[in-house]
């Protein structure tokens, strides 16, 4: 008789345990081990930044799924569990319990990990980053009526809590090196949400560069900004972008490209038998024609699927346009597709009242990307015309 063969996930955040399900879910009767960091079940991030951090869900509202789950679908859950290195001669992967173990197929969601460059004073007690539910509790906790926030970073993660932290009360300042929040949005939309945290009474200082973060006794007591003016506050956020987590794939000599791990359109690496999902997938992407990697939730929902499909050798091809979504005080925002910075954008609607849609074109006009703010509808419609490189001037 056969022996059934073993696939092995390394990250056990939302991909891998999709992974999992999906791998399941087609009737794999094989072994799965599901190795994981953290001691908690896989969950979802975005909650972390909005709701969690708002009081609003519960770390059981946005658990992937329950304990049993895992037992009653054989999944060998690893939690708490580093995998050190990969082999790839010998198909095996080596941990932090000092064991190794055969694979057959290995998926690589190893996600990624908050940036912490190197600021005088980032060690000291007040100090914090937010990756995990462990963080977001750490900052939770603290942010009460009154207390003082100053944040490194005008990027997602930086505003959303800026927003959370305004609505429960908080002074909030945000540091950002650069002229706008949000740059990589272009201009236009950036001085949108600039607009939008001024409002709210958020001190944005923009152009700004940090010196260093101020202590007294161990305890941060603000941020040294390098003009010589500084923000007094009694926590400090450091929100400056994510770090893949690609060391193991690196080290393993898979191919590396933009920053993550290099896979076709199916998700497989250069290695055959080793696939990658979520933020260190850098991924040939079928209708774009070009390599894109983005760390968004929505490539953590829907790409274990596809490498799944290629674990087993089904055909797959994964098409799905970028997606992300934020909200922010009373705005709500959907994006969907792939442009430059410096892209077009044209916008239609009512953009003093944040209700519009805003589509970025290319020199022809063709939509490559739109975003719809405080409107709940059309979003199909726009990756219709991303899709289908429609000129804007023939939408209805």
């Amino acid at each position: 008789m056969a022996t059934l063969p073993t696939f092995v996930i390394i990250g056990a955040g939302l991909a891998g345990a999709k992974a999992a399900e999906a791998l399941r879910g087609n009737d794999f009767g094989g072994q799965i081990i599901l190795f994981g960091t953290e001691p908690r079940l896989p969950y979802e991030r975005p909650p972390l930044s909005k709701e969690y951090l708002a009081g609003k869900k519960e770390l059981d509202e946005f658990t992937v799924q329950p304990e049993s789950w895992y037992r009653e679908h054989d999944v060998d859950l690893r939690l708490n569990t580093t995998v050190a290195t990969i082999d790839r001669s010998a198909h095996a992967v080596g941990h932090s319990e000092g064991k190794h173990e055969h694979y057959d197929k290995l998926l690589l969601a190893t996600g990624s990990s908050a940036r912490r460059p190197p600021i005088p004073g980032s060690d000291a007690d007040g100090v914090h980053v937010l990756r995990t539910v462990e963080d977001a509790a750490a900052l939770r906790s603290r942010l009460t009526d009154g207390t003082r926030l100053a944040i490194i970073g005008a990027g997602w993660i930086g505003l959303e809590v800026a927003a959370g932290a305004r609505q429960a009360g908080a002074e909030v300042t945000v540091v950002e090196s650069a002229d706008l929040p949000l740059a990589a949005l272009g201009r236009d939309i950036a001085q949108v949400f600039a607009d939008l945290h001024r409002e709210h009474g958020v001190d944005l200082r923009l152009g700004a560069q940090v010196e260093r973060i101020s202590t007294e006794g161990g305890r941060a007591t603000g941020v040294r900004l390098a003009d010589g003016s500084g923000v007094d506050a009694d926590l400090v956020l450091v929100a400056v972008g994510a770090r893949p987590r690609i060391e193991l794939a690196e080290a393993a000599g898979l191919a590396l490209a933009d920053g993550g791990v290099a896979v076709d359109a199916a998700l497989r690496t250069s290695d055959p038998d080793i696939f990658a999902v979520g933020d260190i997938a850098a991924a040939e992407h079928p209708l774009l024609h070009t390599r894109i990697r983005t760390e968004h939730w929505a490539n953590a929902l829907k790409q274990p699927a596809v490498a799944v499909a290629g674990m087993l050798d089904a055909p797959g091809s994964y098409d799905e346009l970028p997606y992300f979504f934020t909200d922010q005080y009373d705005l709500g925002m959907e994006y969907v597709g792939h442009a430059p910075p410096d892209a077009k954008v044209v916008f239609r609607g009512d953009v003093a009242g944040r209700e519009f849609t805003a589509f970025w074109v290319d020199d022809d006009d063709r939509v490559l990307a739109g975003m719809n703010v405080n409107i709940w509808e059309g979003l199909d419609d726009i990756k219709a015309m991303v899709r289908g490189r429609q000129p804007l001037g023939d939408a209805g």
